[in-house]
């Protein structure tokens, strides 16, 4: 009898079980939700900013489409030192274009970002302006295709939000986009 009694005190009630259960499952999910702020905390460390390496981007055109921002925080940027001042720029242009004058059919800028300025024949210095470009690629695609590669994307920091997960950088087929210490410069084209 005295051993039913022991029995009896030892066994665990269904309300007391389910009672314990939802404690653990309540701890285990604070300490998740704990490490996933931990880690967003850490991603967001002023220290580190989204950053296109110009080695590895295919110019896929997501730069544009999957941004927060209604405008993309994604550039071009035109390496000036690199560029070889070409009447036929294959940034500038579209392939195949059968007179070379500034006729919006035959600029492969969609937006008309980038301007061009006579230097001396056949060179024109060609310039970027920001206000107006899309991030989409075209022209550096082209520029990589057909010429020296002086146009390349890149993240503005004073334009992007510097979220914790990149939209961009989820999609990118090449693994381009990836987060780096502030200390780091941007990488450039002809580095």
């Amino acid at each position: 009898m005295k051993k039913e009694k022991e029995d009896k005190n030892n066994l665990i009630t269904r309300k007391k079980f389910l009672r314990m259960c939802g404690t653990a499952v309540a701890g285990t999910a604070a300490v998740a939700v704990s490490t996933v702020a931990f880690r967003r905390l850490a991603l967001q460390d002023a220290s580190c900013f989204w950053q296109i390496d110009p080695h590895k981007c295919t110019f896929c055109g997501r730069c544009e489409t999957h941004c927060v921002l209604p405008i993309s925080a994604v550039k071009c940027i035109h390496a000036n030192r690199v560029c070889g001042y070409c009447d036929l720029c294959g940034g500038y242009y579209r392939n195949n274009v059968k007179d070379l004058n500034t006729a919006a059919e035959n600029l492969m800028c969609p937006t008309g970002a980038i301007r061009r300025a006579y230097v001396e024949d056949p060179y024109f210095e060609y310039a970027i302006d920001e206000s107006l470009c899309n991030g989409c690629g075209k022209c550096a695609k082209g520029c990589n295709s057909f010429g020296n590669g002086s146009l390349y994307l890149q993240v503005k920091q004073e334009l992007c939000k510097g979220c914790n997960a990149c939209r961009i950088a989820d999609v990118c087929p090449s693994g381009a986009i990836r987060r780096v210490a502030y200390a780091t410069a941007y990488l450039l084209k002809d580095d």
